[in-house]
């Protein structure tokens, strides 16, 4: 049973239900999409695992596996009949000479490692149309790296899976608690009734701490808001579509769209010590909009289309993301951050290993 329908929570019922397991997804929405202030639904889908700045750890591996699966995914999903919109590349650009200096260190260390990173200087750059923002001085483009849309992802995920037998539940779950005597777990519902299985996963983002804190399971998150906006640009100005790929600038990413027009988002992080943001103001939302002040007259003169946000939960005192089995039968997968369309695909793997090496746990019983 899989507690939350984001991004993460569908690739995890996707691949369980695939392997063969029964499996009931849990969440208000039900068969629908996220509603708009959830973080899967503010996503602009950047894949970003080739240059990701570090070359070890748990964040590097699950970024690499998460870029392999996400390509065979595609592959599975799209012969089924389920499109995948996907446009590979990927450009950092550089603010200064020192930042350029490090973006073409991590090239050399990942051609050592048999990955392609490209270091793109001012010249090439500036040969790039519409304009980038003047202030580049160069830039690294990821041939492997790219932007998956996420909205038709996650609905290829949930009509694969229903065909699948998914099992959807359109409630929301209030507590959760061990059953006496017995090797499962127990989930009550706002709607009523109670659901009763073996391996019980939370992936509800900032939903997760309220289940937990009850039996004894302390792991807080925070509220972090992504913004975006979609541009309409300009009549006669060149398609954003001839760029090598997406964009990422200054911490504002910027995503080629199909009839000349733009997504831009980015991520409002509080300063240490102050409350979360849980709402862009006018100013912030401006200051998106004209790139810091860095933007080229073409997107300034560019017509908003949409706004739209979602908060996303960070995990207080862990790093992102949480992968952790608290008890036998309940895992916890969340805490994605800024993350979740990434690494939705290996931290299902994670959590299907986990569930495969303790398989003889008894089965899901209900109705709710």
């Amino acid at each position: 049973m899989v507690i939350g329908a984001g991004v993460v929570g569908l690739s995890m019922a996707w691949l369980l239900q695939s392997q063969g397991h029964r499996v009931i997804l849990v969440d208000p929405t039900g068969s629908g999409p996220q509603p708009p202030q959830a973080g899967s639904s503010a996503a602009l889908g950047l894949l970003m695992a080739r240059i990701y700045r570090r070359s070890s750890g748990r964040g590097w591996r699950l970024r690499q596996r998460s870029l392999e699966l996400w390509t065979s995914w595609r592959q599975q999903l799209e012969a089924a009949g389920h499109r995948l919109p996907w446009r590979p590349g990927l450009l950092q650009l550089a603010a200064d000479a020192d930042a350029f200096a490090a973006q073409t260190r991590l090239a050399a260390e990942r051609a050592r490692r048999g990955l392609t990173l490209q270091p793109l200087a001012a010249e090439a750059l500036a040969a790039l149309a519409p304009s980038l923002p003047a202030g580049a001085v160069g830039g690294l483009f990821s041939p492997d790296d790219g932007q998956l849309d996420p909205l038709p992802a996650m609905a290829a995920l949930r009509a694969d899976a229903l065909q699948r037998g998914l099992e959807l539940v359109a409630d929301r779950a209030t507590a959760i608690e061990r059953q006496a005597g017995a090797d499962r777990w127990r989930l009550a519902l706002a709607g009523g009734g109670w659901l009763q299985t073996p391996w019980l996963v939370l992936s509800a983002g900032l939903g997760c701490p309220a289940l937990l804190d009850p039996v004894g399971h302390h792991r807080p998150q925070l509220p972090v808001l992504g913004q975006a906006l979609e541009l309409q640009l300009p009549a006669g100005t060149p398609d954003p579509c001839q760029w090598p790929g997406s964009i990422s600038w200054g911490g504002v990413n910027l995503v080629p769209r199909p009839g000349g027009r733009l997504w831009l988002g980015a991520t409002l992080e509080p300063p240490a010590g102050e409350p979360p943001v849980v709402e862009a103001s006018a100013a912030e939302l401006a200051s998106l909009r004209d790139l810091g002040g860095s933007a080229p007259e073409w997107l300034r003169q560019a017509t908003v289309l949409r706004q739209w946000q979602g908060l996303r939960a960070r995990p207080q005192g862990a790093p992102a993301p949480l992968l952790e089995e608290l008890e036998p039968g309940l895992l916890l997968a969340s805490g994605h951050y800024r993350n979740g369309v990434l690494l939705a695909p290996a931290t299902a793997e994670w959590v299907a290993e986990r569930i495969a090496a303790g398989s003889d746990r008894s089965g899901i019983s209900g109705p709710p």
